[in-house]
């Protein structure tokens, strides 16, 4: 296993280290929260938990510094999980394998857990470096975030004292995000008929990987290719032209990454094999060739796999393929008001075709209400025309700029001093847990920032060396220039 300790700042790196130590997907970050109560006990400083699991510590400000305004700075302790295909990672039981490529850190075949491993990190360093001057502090680690925000939706009000909130989860150093975009997910549910395979049929599996994937906030607007989309633009002819039938689909794992990999097993006679692998090599032409630059490891084979005793009637697999290839996927809308930021996507997550049930995950964003749930509409329109039972996950808030910001123009002032210009001041097409703390504590002033953080949410998740060290120090000098009561 790799080990990153020595890297510089060590006040960060030592303690993200740690955090890969220990296993913590989303929903089991109990061993991750007792590692840092642990260390909190060490340190001296108090610390509880409220009834939606998030830990607060509280830290005692520095000598002369007493004054300040008491300030949260904020962290989610889960990581996405994605591994690439052929990884025996386990990722409730298994480290992270994190180790150095040139100016970057990354993992071996999983997300690394930067995003938002390295924030949580930086407040650890707060916590434990006695060199840092700051003012009184809450640290609040928040849990679930990546599956649905629930810590933060859970957060008890009226527990923290703070006035300030620093949320350290944003992947683009020289960059203050004062808004994002709220979400929600909806799920289809679909019973579909089966019948028997005849002898003179063969069966392939398909697998469609090599897909960058990604944040399916974030990254929507680079144009990825979505593995459900792709598989379903190739099952279309293999289904309406070469008698094929839908045995299994399995792709995406995570309703906020961009899907990866699909793989699905059909069945098709045996006198349209030619065809078939026509079809396949055709279809790998054409999306290398629209694809060249974006997706350059895109691949497509088909192996020869054992014939079920059963398939999807063929009526059914072409009536669940159309609905995957004519539901809403990607960038819907841009923002009128802020150029060049995604105003409303969607994101085709999930795909699960098994034992006559069909599962389909989407997850919406936007910066308007009324748009994410229109969005979602269209959604449930076409899963619900072919009969699909569609049910919505609760939907989370977006955070609403505030240009008249105290810690804005702070937080310039200290960039300006720095690094000799002032940040660009943005809004995230993402589901920053802001928009939710905001709502609970709505006195508070914030504004979120961070290193760089490229594929954030897919096994290419990297953290750039550099930019960090770049980030402790922005981080230092922030809490040093926080202003009086």
């Amino acid at each position: 296993m790799g080990n990153i300790s020595h890297l510089e700042p060590t006040a960060i790196w030592a303690n993200f280290q740690k955090l890969c130590d220990i296993p913590r997907p989303s929903t089991k970050e109990e061993a991750v929260l007792q590692m840092i109560e642990k260390l909190a006990d060490e340190q001296g400083c108090s610390h509880f938990r409220d009834s939606g699991s998030n830990l607060v510590v509280t830290v005692p400000a520095t000598p002369g510094y007493e004054d300040r305004k008491m300030t949260v700075l904020q962290s989610h302790v889960d990581m996405v999980t994605q591994a690439n295909s052929g990884s025996t990672h386990n990722f409730d039981t298994d480290p992270i394998n994190a180790y150095v490529d040139g100016e970057w850190v990354t993992a071996d075949n999983t997300t690394l857990g930067a995003d938002n491993g390295i924030g949580a990190a930086a407040m650890l360093g707060v916590m434990c470096d006695k060199s840092v001057e700051h003012g009184p502090l809450e640290l609040l680690f928040t849990v679930d975030e990546e599956r649905g925000l629930t810590g933060a939706m859970n957060l008890e009000p009226g527990r923290l004292q703070g006035e300030i909130l620093l949320n350290l989860d944003t992947e683009d150093e020289y960059e203050l995000y004062v808004g994002c975009a709220g979400g929600g997910d909806l799920v289809a549910r679909w019973q579909y008929q089966s019948d028997g395979v005849s002898d003179d049929m063969v069966a392939r599996k398909i697998a469609l990987t090599g897909l960058k994937g990604g944040h399916s906030g974030i990254d929507i607007i680079l144009g990825l290719g979505n593995a459900n989309k792709l598989m379903a633009r190739l099952l279309r002819p293999l289904l309406r032209d070469l008698e094929a039938r839908i045995v299994s689909i399995e792709a995406g794992t995570a309703r906020n990454a961009i899907p990866r990999e699909s793989f699905a097993t059909i069945v098709l006679p045996v006198a349209h094999i030619g065809a078939f692998d026509q079809a396949v090599g055709e279809f790998r032409d054409a999306i290398i060739g629209e694809y060249a630059d974006l997706e350059p490891n895109f691949a497509i084979a088909a192996s020869e796999t054992e014939l079920p005793e059963t398939a999807m009637t063929p009526a059914d697999s072409v009536t669940f393929n159309n609905a995957i290839l004519g539901a809403p996927n990607g960038v819907q809308a841009m923002s009128t008001s802020v150029p060049g930021v995604v105003e409303t996507s969607i994101n085709l997550a999930i795909v699960s075709v098994a034992d006559g049930q069909a599962k389909v995950t989407l997850s919406a964003r936007s910066s308007i209400s009324s748009a994410r749930d229109a969005t979602r509409d269209i959604a449930t329109a076409v899963f619900e025309n072919i009969g699909a039972t569609v049910t919505w996950g609760d939907a989370y808030p977006g955070w609403k700029p505030n240009m008249d910001s105290e810690v804005l123009d702070m937080m310039q002032a200290v960039h300006r001093d720095l690094f000799g210009k002032e940040a660009e001041v943005k809004v995230i097409h993402a589901g920053l847990e802001c928009g939710v703390l905001g709502s609970k504590y709505p006195n508070w002033d914030m504004i979120s920032f961070g290193p760089t953080i490229k594929r954030a949410h897919s096994p290419d998740e990297c953290a750039h060396i550099p930019s960090v060290a770049r980030f402790w120090d922005y981080l230092r000098a922030a809490l040093k220039a926080i202003p009086a009561k």
